[in-house]
């Protein structure tokens, strides 16, 4: 993709062009998503427009997820790292199957019902990277495990490593380990001699197979501005590599060196021996990714566009400089950064009702009534794709398809 310098307020009002509000007549229909489950069945879409939905409701572009995907396919090709996105931002087969198409080598889960959901709806290659601990997830994961030869879990803790084992044998399998290595102190066991130790003893387990580790850096991805994002990166994963040598020398399994997402993913590829990047948003995007700038423009962060949205009604217009809809805190989940308004660069979108979204504005392109429709660009993909049963893929405004969401819900 060609990245020119654009500040945020220029992104806000380009991103408008080509009329993105548009007046709804009383008798036009408001598709529910019942209907529209039924219309796909029946292959009747076509001509359904986006604005004909019933609202709050989510969309993605397909032509600007294609381009996504091509974007991230065409910039690892450059180098020897592949990606292995993380399925936690879609909770969708449909889309995981579109990432391996484009070259991801798999796809990442958070959780256990997550992994069932994708595997359930045809995807094979899963990496699951938060480690099963209680013996009711342990046995869903063996099942898995068992039924799929392709299923990875995450380990980080000794006693944990020999409940797998023992799990495994139960279930008359072997199965396939990564070692989770700690950046930070939210999971993954500290990357030094604790870190060595659990992989040996995964590699001495008679029903696990070593296959690599895994390190995540969650806080590195929203660092603003890609110079300071970059620097701080590398040097935080300094450990993580040298838990990678160590286990080298040791003659351990290093065929996976996975770390990396959507914020760090041309800064990982840096790293010798890593060999995937664990990329989610980049799929979509946000008001939080767009912040942190890119390697071309510090202010904003261009690489890939923004394809899911948000629709919402406008419900009351009664009050000066001020406009109510129909998307609140139950249609987005986060307040902050505030959502943003395509088309409308000095509207201010709050979300903290959990009904209703307030918008305050000094001035707005048009004069909006009671049923006009606004388009958002959500704070953060992850949680607010977990708020809806399906989503509505569209090309130049019509549905093309509805995909459901199939780990909705699946927390656990």
């Amino acid at each position: 993709m060609n990245v020119t310098p654009l500040s945020r307020r220029g992104f806000l009002k380009t991103a408008g062009a080509g009329g993105i509000t548009m007046w709804i007549p009383t008798n036009a229909r408001g598709y529910t998503s019942a209907e529209m489950r039924v219309k796909d069945a029946e292959a009747s879409l076509v001509g359904v427009s986006k604005w004909e939905l019933d609202t709050p409701v989510l969309c993605v572009d397909l032509d600007k997820l294609e381009q996504n995907l091509a974007t991230m396919r065409k910039k690892l090709a450059e180098t020897r790292v592949a990606s292995r996105p993380h399925a936690k931002t879609h909770k969708c087969p449909a889309i995981a199957k579109l990432q391996l198409a484009s070259g991801s080598i798999g796809v990442c889960t958070a959780k256990v019902s997550e992994a069932e959901a994708l595997f359930a709806g045809g995807i094979e290659k899963i990496l699951m990277t938060t480690s099963n601990v209680t013996p009711n997830k342990i046995r869903r994961a063996m099942a898995i495990s068992k039924a799929n030869g392709s299923f990875i879990q995450a380990v980080d803790h000794p006693r944990n490593a020999q409940d797998l084992s023992d799990a495994a044998k139960h279930a008359g399998i072997v199965a396939n380990v990564v070692v989770d290595v700690a950046i930070g102190t939210r999971s993954g066991v500290p990357a030094d001699d604790r870190a060595l130790a659990i992989a040996q003893l995964v590699d001495k387990l008679p029903n696990l197979k070593l296959r690599g580790l895994i390190s995540y850096d969650g806080g590195a991805q929203h660092i603003k501005g890609f110079t300071k994002r970059n620097e701080e990166t590398l040097k935080r994963f300094e450990p993580s590599l040298g838990t990678f040598e160590a286990m080298k020398r040791s003659g351990l399994n290093t065929e996976i060196f996975s770390g990396g997402g959507t914020g760090t993913y041309n800064i990982m590829p840096k790293v010798p021996g890593v060999t995937d990047v664990q990329v989610g948003s980049y799929i979509f995007m946000d008001a939080q990714y767009l912040e942190i700038g890119g390697e071309g423009n510090e202010e904003l962060y261009t690489d890939f566009a923004p394809s899911l949205t948000v629709i919402t009604t406008v419900l009351n217009t009664y009050f000066p400089n001020r406009l109510t809809t129909d998307a609140g805190a139950k249609a987005l989940t986060l307040n902050k950064p505030d959502a943003i308004v395509i088309g409308e660069k000095g509207f201010r979108y709050n979300a903290g009702s959990d009904e209703f979204g307030a918008i305050q504005y000094e001035t707005s392109s048009k004069q909006y009534d009671v049923g006009d429709k606004l388009e958002l660009i959500v704070p953060h993909c992850d949680p607010a794709v977990n708020e809806y049963d399906q989503m509505y893929g569209t090309r130049k405004d019509r549905v093309e398809v509805v995909w459901p969401i199939s780990a909705r819900g699946h927390s656990q």
